[in-house]
């Protein structure tokens, strides 16, 4: 199994996110404490994304780690946040 393998839905589901919240990667690559090539690289399967980066992700995009999970399956993201 490769690293992009691995990322996903979850790598699917941030870039997915990040796009329709109309983000910057390196606004939120920044904010969740990594620097905008580790975010990257997480992105596009280059560097394995670790079960404790999760959290931050979903932090600040301003959903859950689930909500990051179904979009990345394909699901529709609930705009509606209860943040």
């Amino acid at each position: 199994m490769t690293i992009k393998e691995m990322n996903t839905p979850f790598s699917d589901g941030v870039a997915r996110i990040i796009k329709e919240k109309g983000l910057k990667q390196v606004y939120v690559a920044k904010r969740a404490g990594f620097t905008s090539q580790e975010l990257c690289d997480m992105l596009n399967g280059r560097k394995l994304i670790k079960a404790c980066d999760i959290p931050k992700l979903a932090n600040v995009l301003g959903v859950t780690v689930n909500d990051i999970y179904e979009t990345g399956k394909g699901g529709a993201y609930a705009k509606i946040s209860i943040y």
